[in-house]
């Protein structure tokens, strides 16, 4: 019966993933980024490219749980060697779909390994937690910061990605630190929340988690489109204010990250780093089961 639930489970996987990707777009009002109200400070896209974005991609999470679950030996180094490739047509696909808009590149990297890392803990023989699910993750992409960026600063600086700008010019390793690492600000952070503190609608428990995000990342977007790290204070001092508001529980803190959320479109600042780790703290509530549905009060 276990290994049926399992097999079940990994089945389930990519609809969780897609779903994962269109949750975090409903909530609202994320400051400066894309919900169904608002394109925020994103005027290239809207609530729609990310619903095509999200649908596209699903037969790239298909393909990365399966390999995930075929996975039976070696290193799982050599895991992630596999679903790379994959993440790279999945990109094509994105672009091909968005009509060369990026949607979702981060995602397709973080969610990908994270539905891979399920995948493949599932079929270990033990009941299924965040820390197996993160020790795999750990373990995949063990030396990811270091093998990406040897030799980036001798790259042409008009081929470089805005993750290895910023390591050049803060030693910030993003995303990927942040993956190599499983994810802390996820497991230290948002799925304690989501798990045993939000309360409320989804949106509203969503939203509270997201802004637990905020106040405890360094959002490499946002540093991008401020063209400074000094943004990152003022950002985590949003947040604190968020909350002391009362978060999304009350009129006052609605109120105020609805007006963030213009200060943010005023002044093009987005945060889609902390987005993506929202949809994989999303993938996990879905994953576990902690996101039921709750009518509002």
């Amino acid at each position: 019966m276990v290994g049926m639930v399992q097999t079940d489970l990994v089945q389930r996987l990519p609809v969780l993933a897609e779903r994962a990707l269109i949750y975090e777009m409903m909530v609202n009002p994320k400051p400066g980024l894309v919900d169904p109200v608002s394109a925020g400070a994103h005027q290239d896209m809207d609530a729609f490219t990310f619903v095509d974005s999200a649908t596209a991609l699903r037969p790239y999470f298909t393909e990365v749980a399966r390999l995930g679950a075929a996975f039976s030996a070696g290193n799982l180094r050599d895991l992630f060697a596999q679903i790379r490739p994959v993440g790279v047509t999945a990109e094509k696909t994105m672009f091909a779909t968005t009509q060369g808009i990026n949607t979702h590149k981060g995602a397709i990297f973080s969610l990908g390994v994270l539905v891979a890392a399920t995948a493949w803990s599932t079929q270990q023989g033990t009941s299924l937690t965040v820390t197996q699910i993160m020790a795999a993750v750990r373990t995949m992409l063990h030396g990811l910061t270091a093998n990406d960026f040897t030799g980036v600063e001798k790259k042409d600086p008009t081929k470089l990605t805005a993750g290895e700008r910023e390591y050049l010019k803060y030693g910030f390793t993003g995303i990927r630190g942040e993956a190599e690492a499983g994810f802390p600000a996820v497991t230290q952070w948002a799925v304690p929340y989501l798990r045993d503190t939000a309360q409320g609608t989804r949106n509203q428990r969503l939203l509270d988690t997201f802004m637990v995000i905020v106040a405890h990342t360094r959002d490499s977007n946002v540093i991008k489109r401020a063209g400074t790290a000094a943004i990152v204070p003022w950002v985590h001092e949003q947040a604190a204010e968020y909350f002391r508001l009362g978060g999304a529980q009350t009129p006052a803190g609605v109120q105020f990250l609805t007006d963030l959320n213009n200060t943010f479109m005023d002044r093009n600042l987005s945060l889609g780093g902390s987005a993506d780790l929202l949809i994989l703290t999303i993938y996990l509530g879905l994953v576990f089961d902690w996101l039921p549905f709750k009518v509002a009060a």
